[in-house]
């Protein structure tokens, strides 16, 4: 293990931009990056990895970490939601990227950068030029069409059928905004990290296309014996008082409900009696929304490999329904189009410092050939109103939507007339 204290003052989208800019003059993979809140840290930035598609079987395949301040390189990549939609169509973007780094720099909690190798390498030189060039002005520029809102209404009138019948309790029913992109996918992901700051903010891209999510929801968190998964259900905008979501009969039931199948799921491979919840109910701040956010813990095998935790996990509940099963089954009906990458999950397995993987929300899906996908939408349940549901999927969207073109005054987009 080798680390160095770096000298630069820049944030994290800056150095971003740096090392993107530096991988495309010299043409190496470009880099990849987790913001927000990761490890403990406010950013690790992989400078270049070659993030290539890979059997979904395979992904996060690494060994148990005992934890460290450090991360020091690890696989990241994502895992897109596994179901098609009504049309049958096939992914637009593999449906699982990744590749493996042996060194990142990490932006610690205090602002201080690092440059960190698990296999003890000296930083590469063109990496600390990098660093002190300033980039050359890019932007990234996305037109997004409108969704449509008569057929995410049927999807919600058909889910409280559903849930009428007995068949669901409760079911996450999403629509979609599709674009035409201008410009780098990184400029997308640069830019909109510095204006909305979200926690769980991750960028991969490569040959295929790229990822931008920029999630507030942690999906797993695994070091040595301990998983934790932090579900979010119940959103109101800014504009409203925190305390009225946590007053809102609706939002209370739609998480207590997210937070019994989370228990469920992690209970399937956990120790006996080892899950708990340390958090319930808590409200906390995300770009453009307040949301409700609970945290269940489980203990686990050591030697539990990644995939089985995934197999009892994924796709994550807050994303999905219940029953799990069921409502999954359904939204296959009610939703026209694949989610893709929206709802699957996206994050880094390091060999020291354990794995963090976000649920990925907020998230959009650039096909490499211009053009973009983005995915919102929200928990139904009993006492839901179709036209509240819509509204909820216009207060999501707006953070990704409304700031889309990067460095210049956007024109603000709504999701239908």
């Amino acid at each position: 293990m080798r680390i160095e204290r770096l000298t630069s003052t820049r944030s994290a989208p800056e150095v971003l931009r740096c090392l993107a800019a530096a991988t495309t003059r010299l043409g190496l993979p470009p880099p990849a990056a987790l913001t927000g809140d990761w490890f403990g840290s406010r950013a690790v930035i992989a400078p270049s990895v070659a993030v290539e598609p890979v059997d979904p079987s395979g992904v996060f395949d690494v060994g148990p970490a005992a934890g460290s301040d450090a991360v020091g390189g690890g696989w990241i990549g994502y895992l897109s939601y596994p179901d098609p939609g009504r049309d049958g169509a096939a992914p637009r973007i593999p449906e699982a990227a990744g590749g493996w780094t042996d060194h990142v720099v990490r932006l610690d909690a205090d602002g201080i950068w690092w440059y960190e190798s698990v296999s003890g390498a000296a930083a590469p030189e063109w990496l600390l030029d990098a660093l002190v060039v300033d980039p050359p002005p890019s932007r990234c520029h996305v037109e997004w069409g409108a969704a449509d809102r008569d057929a995410h209404r049927e999807g919600v009138l058909a889910c409280l059928a559903a849930i009428a019948a007995g068949e669901v309790y409760q079911a996450c029913v999403c629509t979609q905004l599709v674009g035409t992109v201008t410009g780098s996918p990184v400029d997308f992901f640069a830019d909109a990290v510095a204006r909305t700051s979200p926690a769980r903010a991750a960028f991969v891209g490569g040959d295929w296309g790229a990822v931008v999510s920029l999630s507030p929801e942690l999906f797993l968190r695994r070091v040595g014996a301990t998983v934790t998964s932090s579900p979010i259900k119940g959103t109101l905008p800014l504009t409203e008082s925190p305390s009225t979501l946590r007053d809102s009969v609706k939002d209370v039931a739609e998480n207590v409900m997210i937070v019994d199948l989370v228990r469920n799921d992690l209970g399937r491979i956990a120790v006996t009696g080892s899950v708990t919840v340390p958090e319930l109910l808590v409200v906390r701040r995300a770009p453009g929304v307040w949301h409700l956010v609970s945290t269940v813990a489980a203990r686990v095998d050591p030697d539990l490999p990644m995939s089985a935790l995934l197999d009892a996990t994924f796709p994550p509940a807050s994303v999905t329904g219940t029953p799990k099963a069921r409502a999954r089954e359904l939204l296959r009906t009610w939703e026209p189009v694949r989610r893709g990458i929206y709802c699957g999950t996206v994050g880094l397995a390091s060999p020291i410092a354990g794995t963090e993987l976000n649920v990925a929300i907020r998230t959009v899906e650039f096909d490499g050939t211009g053009g973009a996908v983005l995915g919102v939408g929200g928990g139904i349940t009993a006492d839901s109103d179709p036209d509240g549901e819509w509204a909820e999927c216009l207060h999501k969207a707006a953070p990704v939507v409304n700031g889309s073109v990067a460095g210049a005054q956007h024109r603000v987009v709504e999701l239908a007339p």
